[in-house]
């Protein structure tokens, strides 16, 4: 009987020790031994995130979800995700936490990516949330997209590329054109050909000659550098001073002439300058001698006419200018 009971005795110290070495292990494995600190961050969604998920730091675990609460804000629902990390654990202000698993079959985590500030989060902060990135999302939309692509792009161009090759097959087959033109187009090819080998045939001789010219340009080139000595580069510019200055002098005869032709112009149009009166005056004086030129020219023949006939007695006569008596004339009659 006493052996009975010393074996209930071990028995029952045994499951005692293996309930309190259970709730020691689950509380290692929840994060919840010692003193924590608390922050907080905000979602739109949630999946998979409950209380107890493991919260890791670039891999290693430092706590667990506490709380998820949801919360309205602008008419739009958030969730305030509540969790706890090892007391002192130091996270930068500008890290980000996400929500991900590292695995297909893996377990949802709370994963902090620690930012490079080293200036740390006040416990009861609130941490910068990233969305959750579901993989299994991202394959449905790029499978969308190819689904998309093959019904609205790949299947029109295969149906093009089928009319245009059926297309060609008829070109191909009807009449002979197509034939013709195959056959235009080797002709075509055969004179390409000809011409290549022709070119091919030149291209020595253009050599040559791209030879000659260069060396020609290469002489030219020498003859303009010893031409264009620097005691030649003074000159030249010494010349292109004085056509500047030449040029300079032309426009100011240029400016003196036009002056000069102003004058004249304003000469000649002034009404009351002198040359106007000037020309009046002129005018009068030829009106006078035209109007007098019969009256002068009797006056001037009959002075002639005097004056001959004068002439005509002193040769005659020479005495008379002593005051003589005219010679005797011998031819009247007696």
């Amino acid at each position: 009987m006493r052996t009975s009971k010393i074996n209930y005795f071990i028995v029952g110290l045994f499951v005692i020790s293996m309930i309190v070495a259970l709730v020691v292990a689950v509380a290692l494995l929840t994060g919840r031994t010692g003193a924590t600190d608390s922050y907080h961050a905000y979602y739109s969604n949630v999946t998979g995130v409950k209380f107890g998920t493991q919260v890791v730091y670039e891999g290693y675990p430092i706590g667990q979800v506490v709380e998820v609460n949801p919360e309205e804000k602008d008419g739009r629902m958030r969730f305030r995700v509540d969790f706890d990390v090892i007391q002192g654990w130091r996270i930068p202000d500008n890290s980000i936490v996400e929500i991900a698993a590292p695995g297909l079959l893996a377990a949802v985590t709370l994963a902090v990516n620690a930012g490079d500030s080293s200036t740390a989060l006040d416990p009861g902060a609130e941490v910068t949330a990233q969305e959750r990135s579901d993989m299994f999302a991202a394959v449905a939309n790029v499978a969308g997209d190819f689904g998309d692509l093959s019904n609205n792009y790949l299947k029109p161009l295969l149906r093009n590329v089928d009319n245009t090759v059926l297309q060609i097959g008829e070109f191909l087959q009807a009449g002979g054109e197509g034939r013709m033109i195959a056959a235009d187009a080797r002709d075509t090819m055969a004179m390409a050909r000809g011409v290549m080998s022709d070119l091919k045939d030149r291209i020595p001789s253009i050599a040559q000659k791209l030879e000659s010219i260069l060396g020609d340009v290469s002489v030219t080139s020498k003859r303009l550098n010893e031409i264009l000595t620097p005691q030649n580069q003074q000159k030249i510019l010494g010349m292109i001073d004085n056509l500047n200055a030449a040029t300079q002098k032309f426009d100011t005869v240029l400016i003196t002439m036009n002056s000069i032709l102003k004058d004249i112009d304003d000469l000649v149009l002034d009404s009351e300058g002198d040359l106007a009166i000037t020309m009046k005056e002129s005018r009068y004086v030829v009106e006078s001698i035209s109007r007098n030129i019969d009256a002068m020219t009797q006056n001037m023949d009959g002075a002639a006419r005097n004056l001959y006939e004068f002439s005509r007695q002193i040769r005659q006569n020479p005495g008379l200018l002593l005051g003589g008596t005219s010679p005797e004339d011998k031819g009247a009659v007696k």
